[in-house]
C-alpha cells in the first residue's frame, strides 16, 4: 500500500471535518421501567415511540434533539438500579461524543466524572460529559450550573437540562463556538450573581441579556492549566477540535496501517506526510491556524528513549540515525499544531 491511498483518506477526513463536527453523537442514560430493552438509537425525533418511555424521559430525548445531534444513543436501566455501571459498560466500546444523565443524583456525580476522566486520560477515548454543579477541573467535563429553567409550564433543574446542553454541543460545527448560543425555548432562569466569576471557575452558565437566554461562554470545567494543557483547553470548541484530530489520526492508523504496513523508516515518513496533508486540509477549513507551522514528524526523543530502554547504546548515534533505527512494531510520532478559536472578545476603542 503506497502513499496515494493514504493521502486520499487523510485529505477526505480533512475536507469533511466541519461537516462531521456538526453531527456529534449524544449518549443518554435514563432510568425507566416502561420498555423491555437495553439500548435504543435514534436518528431523529420522529423515531421516538412514546410507548417506550415515561413522559419525562421522552421529553429529555426531545430536548436533546433540539440541538440537532446526528443521533442519540439511549441506554436504559431500571429505576431500581443502584448505579450506572451497567449502562457505562455498554457505552464503553460504542462511538459517541457527549454524555448526559438527566436523572443523575448528587451521590453519583463523582463516579460519572471519574469514569469520563479515566476513559480520556488512561484509555485515550474522546468521551465528554455535561454534568450538573460539579467541580471537576477537567476538559472532558462540562460543569453546567444554571438552575430553574422555565420552559412553558415546566421548570427544569440543572440536572434535567444537561441533556439539552449536550445536544447543543454535539450539534455545533467548528465554524462557531457555543458562546452566546441562544436557547429560544427558555423563558427565565435563576441568574448568576457574578457571571464572570462563575465562568472563571469553570462553570457553563446561561445568562439573560434582556432579550434572550443564552450560553455565557463555551467553557468546560478545567481551571488548572499545565504546560501540556494551557488556557485554550478551557474552551469546549478547542477540545472538540483536538478530539476530532485525535480520532481521525487514530482511526486512519488503525484501519490502514496496523498489521498492513512494514514499520520501516520510509513508511514512517510516508505516514507523517499523510498526516501533514490532513493538517493542510484543516488549515483550509479554518480549523488549524495557517500562520502556524502545523507539522507532524517522527519523535526522535521518544525513539531515543525507547532504544536506550532496550539496552542499545545511543550515545554515538546522530538524530537522523535515531529516527531511522528499527523500533520493532513501535511508531513514535509527534505534532505541533495550533487551533483557531471563534470571535468572542472585543476591545474597541473610540478616540475623540
Amino acid at each position: 500500500m503506497g502513499l496515494p491511498e493514504i493521502l486520499i483518506e487523510f485529505k477526505t477526513q480533512g475536507l469533511t471535518a466541519i461537516q462531521r463536527s456538526a453531527r456529534g453523537i449524544v449518549a443518554l442514560i435514563l432510568k425507566d421501567d416502561t420498555g423491555n430493552f437495553d439500548t435504543k438509537t435514534y436518528k431523529s425525533i420522529d423515531e421516538v415511540d412514546a410507548a417506550d418511555w415515561t413522559p419525562d424521559n421522552k421529553d429529555y430525548i426531545e430536548k436533546t434533539f433540539m440541538g440537532i445531534p446526528s443521533r442519540i444513543i439511549v441506554e436504559r436501566i431500571g429505576t431500581g438500579d443502584a448505579d450506572y455501571n451497567t449502562a457505562l459498560g455498554r457505552l464503553k466500546n460504542k462511538k459517541w461524543n457527549w454524555l448526559a444523565i438527566p436523572g443523575l443524583q448528587d451521590a453519583d456525580k463523582i463516579t460519572i466524572s471519574t469514569w469520563i476522566k479515566t476513559e480520556r486520560d488512561v484509555n485515550k477515548k474522546t468521551f465528554k460529559a455535561v454534568l450538573p454543579n460539579i467541580v471537576a477541573d477537567h476538559e472532558g467535563i462540562v460543569n453546567f450550573a444554571t438552575d430553574d429553567l422555565k420552559v412553558g409550564e415546566e421548570t427544569y433543574t440543572t440536572t434535567e437540562y444537561c441533556a439539552r446542553i449536550a445536544g447543543i454541543l454535539a450539534g455545533l460545527p467548528f465554524t462557531r463556538s457555543s458562546t452566546y448560543y441562544a436557547l429560544s425555548e427558555v423563558e427565565s432562569i435563576t441568574e448568576s450573581a457574578d457571571p464572570n466569576a462563575d465562568i472563571d471557575a469553570g462553570k457553563l452558565i446561561l445568562i439573560n441579556d434582556g432579550e434572550k437566554i443564552k450560553i455565557g461562554r463555551g467553557v468546560n470545567s478545567l481551571t488548572t492549566t499545565t504546560a501540556t494543557k494551557g488556557e485554550e483547553f478551557k474552551k469546549i470548541k478547542i477540545v472538540d477540535a483536538v478530539d476530532l484530530v485525535r480520532d481521525d489520526i487514530r482511526n486512519t492508523f488503525d484501519g490502514s496501517y496496523v498489521g498492513k504496513v512494514i514499520n520501516s523508516y520510509d513508511n514512517k515518513v510516508l505516514f507523517m506526510a499523510a498526516v501533514n496533508a490532513y493538517f493542510a486540509e484543516l488549515e483550509k477549513q479554518d480549523i488549524l491556524d495557517p500562520a502556524f507551522d502545523n507539522l507532524a514528524e517522527v519523535d526522535g526523543d521518544s525513539q531515543r528513549n525507547y532504544l536506550a530502554g532496550k539496552g542499545i547504546d545511543v550515545s554515538s548515534l546522530s538524530d537522523q540515525q535515531i529516527k531511522e533505527y528499527n523500533t520493532g512494531s513501535k511508531v513514535f510520532a509527534k505534532a505541533s499544531i495550533k487551533f483557531l478559536d471563534a470571535m468572542e472578545d472585543l476591545k474597541f476603542t473610540v478616540f475623540m
